[in-house]
């Protein structure tokens, strides 16, 4: 299944609609890092609040997709994911390593208009 990536602005809006098979993990890490250069993006939103399971393989996808999209001079944010979620990741000792989390959507971009404002004002 194919996850919708829209853009608003300078950032690219993942929603992850339902369970993810690996291959369509792997499919999402390819389209972010093509439209991150294509689009001229600076942030990503990967919005998981539909995902009732984060396997080690889908957090070590979404870690790495933090660090590609940083590599390409881009922010990630992951948004939304579930309490129960969060217990099952920290009790199976996942973590995503050096990745911006959120509660929802409008703090993701919250989060990227802030960083998008510390960045233009160091320059």
């Amino acid at each position: 299944m194919s996850v919708p990536i829209m853009k608003q602005g300078g950032v690219l809006i993942a929603s992850v609609q339902s369970e993810l098979s690996d291959t369509d993990l792997i499919q999402l890490r390819d389209d972010l890092l093509q439209r991150v250069g294509t689009l001229r993006t600076h942030g990503v939103v990967i919005d998981v609040t539909a995902l009732d399971v984060i396997d080690s393989f889908a957090a070590r996808v979404l870690s790495n997709i933090a660090q590609m999209v940083r590599l390409r001079g881009a922010t990630t944010v992951i948004a939304g994911i579930q309490a129960d979620v969060a217990f099952s990741m920290i009790q199976l000792g996942l973590a995503l390593q050096g990745v911006t989390t959120v509660l929802d959507l409008e703090e993701a971009l919250s989060v990227l208009a802030e960083a998008g404002e510390s960045s233009n004002g160091s320059s």
